[in-house]
């Protein structure tokens, strides 16, 4: 270890952070996270510690370590999953247990909520909060806020009774009436607003309805408040989600960069990133991701479907001038930086829509394959002059050139993807001071890309589906959307039992369905009758 590193170590916080391994060209190799940064990181480089070899070799490579210090354990462990996303450092890969990132799912308007975790985030209309690294801290912060804000965590078909958990003050008790729908989503609303940092308008509020039931005389349900104040007063004790707003964004250093970049009066806050999927003009949609201090932010997430044609400019400027229309400028507010993913195409049609909508913000593009950087001369909203002196004094690592009234800026000179959408840069000898931009970059371009394609091949689905029923007789839109809502699933439809059709859509209409979906089944010649069910692959 270095004299300059150990002086450095010395400086270490004992607040809560994610820290950062760097190897001698001053790569990221490791992100983590730590409840006290002082003990961990210092950990690394206790020679009496045993470390299993794959440890050993990190160790031997760290050369240089920063740190950013958060508000909890919680805010730590979200910031470190984004960190990893967006700089993939290879002894993360190398090191980590859990196979995916994790999430928080809560369908709040559905007829049951529940409450549960995943690692796969569906667009099945519940709300998501997340990745979170480690899935053992996610439960553990859930098990504490269970106590304070009880949830069913699954519904069991056919259960009219409450179960173990409600006796125990962990479910609300639904299944049986004991507490009302309305009053649970209340409940989980205010769940909600502790998971994404506002726990103090959440005590507040609960200090209000106590003294109103205090006052009322309701005084079992004052003594419940009480002691629900009393925990989520506590929380801040123990393990709490902290809110993104209070990153400390002086600290990234993407965001400092872009800042320089392109000469925006402060670091952006809310960047939003677009792309378009779509199959040859067909399940046209578009995506709009949102990150906030530099970290995503997907509550904000929206998906937009829009005209049906293989035109990506026309569908993008379609995009923006909707987003920026007068009802969603008031609901979303504006960004602090549009990054579109396309090349100057894509972002002359976007910029376009922006001047039609006389909305004056800054807007860059980033382009496919070669992941560079292209800004309009005048019409970006941002200041060109640092980009123009980048161009006359060709920095190391970065390349600047003019094409038209673009300006195309590669901040990673001499490095390329293996493809488009590619998550590293490989090849080149000369380090760029603008790899935390690239990375950043990359992560916002990669996101929205994942977040349009997701939402185009849930519509895709969703036609084959419906095509199947087109074809038949006598179902409708209105019978179609019955029999999905009904049985979930065009499976669930063709594996109905014929007085099941029958109930839903009448005995005429349930003898057609039955003669049109027999060839989607295969039955099996057995003592209890079962049924298999073959359906084609795009089903």
């Amino acid at each position: 270890m270095s004299d300059e590193l150990k002086e450095k170590l010395s400086k270490l916080p004992k607040e809560p952070g994610v820290y950062f391994h760097k190897d001698a060209s001053g790569e990221i190799i490791y992100v983590g996270k730590a409840a006290v940064l002082r003990n961990r990181v210092r950990q690394y480089f206790q020679a009496s510690r045993s470390r299993d070899p794959k440890t050993e070799a990190l160790v031997a490579e760290i050369v240089d370590t920063d740190w950013m210090v958060v508000e909890s354990e919680l805010e730590a462990l979200f910031l470190e999953a984004e960190m990893i996303r967006r700089y993939m450092p290879r002894y993360n890969i190398l090191l980590r247990d859990d196979k995916a990132l994790s999430y928080i799912r809560i369908d709040i308007d559905s007829d049951f909520p529940t409450v549960s975790t995943t690692r796969r985030p569906l667009d099945d209309g519940a709300r998501y909060f997340g990745p979170y690294f480690s899935l053992y801290g996610v439960k553990q912060a859930l098990k504490l806020l269970r106590r304070i804000f009880p949830y069913a965590t699954r519904r069991v078909a056919g259960n009219r009774r409450a179960g173990l958990d409600y006796h125990l003050g962990l479910d609300p008790g639904i299944e049986e009436g004991k507490t009302s729908l309305d009053d649970y989503r209340a409940n989980l609303r205010k769940l909600i607003a502790v998971i994404e940092g506002r726990r103090s308008g959440v005590i507040k509020e609960v200090e209000r309805e106590m003294t109103r039931a205090a006052k009322a005389e309701e005084f079992e349900r004052a003594a419940v408040l009480r002691n629900r104040l009393i925990a989520l007063q506590n929380l801040g004790k123990q393990v709490i989600f902290s809110d993104k707003e209070f990153l400390d964004i002086s600290k990234d250093q993407a965001l400092m960069q872009l800042q320089q970049l392109l000469r925006l009066p402060e670091p952006p806050k809310r960047i939003e990133g677009y792309d378009i999927s779509h199959m040859s003009g067909t399940n046209v949609v578009a995506s709009m991701v949102v990150f906030t201090n530099g970290v995503s932010n997907k509550s904000e997430y929206r998906k937009f479907k829009t005209s049906e044609r293989n035109d990506d400019y026309g569908n993008m400027r379609e995009t923006i001038t909707r987003r920026f229309s007068e009802k969603n400028r008031k609901a979303w507010g504006l960004p602090s930086l549009v990054l579109i993913d396309g090349g100057a195409g894509q972002l002359g049609a976007s910029i376009a829509a922006m001047k039609e909508r006389e909305i004056s913000v800054p807007i860059i593009s980033v382009a496919k394959r070669e992941e560079e950087l292209v800004v309009h001369k005048t019409e970006s909203c941002v200041d060109v002059s640092f980009i123009e002196t980048l161009y006359n004094r060709q920095s190391p690592g970065v390349e600047v050139r003019e094409e038209g009234d673009y300006y195309i800026v590669n901040l990673h000179a001499g490095q390329s993807n293996a493809g488009s959408h590619s998550k590293n840069l490989r090849g080149g000898t000369t380090a760029s001071t603008y790899t935390d931009t690239v990375k950043l970059i990359q992560r916002i371009r990669d996101e929205s890309h994942r977040f349009a394609v997701s939402y185009h091949t849930t519509l895709k689905r969703r036609q084959q589906t419906a095509s199947m029923l087109d074809e038949i007789p006598t179902i409708g839109p209105a019978t179609r959307k019955k029999l999905i809502r009904t049985f979930g699933s065009m499976r669930g439809v063709v594996q109905a039992r014929e007085f099941e059709l029958i109930k839903v859509v009448g005995e005429k209409r349930a003898t057609i369905l039955r003669q049109y979906l027999r060839p989607l089944r295969r039955v099996n010649q057995t003592d209890d009758n079962k049924k298999d069910v073959d359906f084609p692959s795009a089903v």
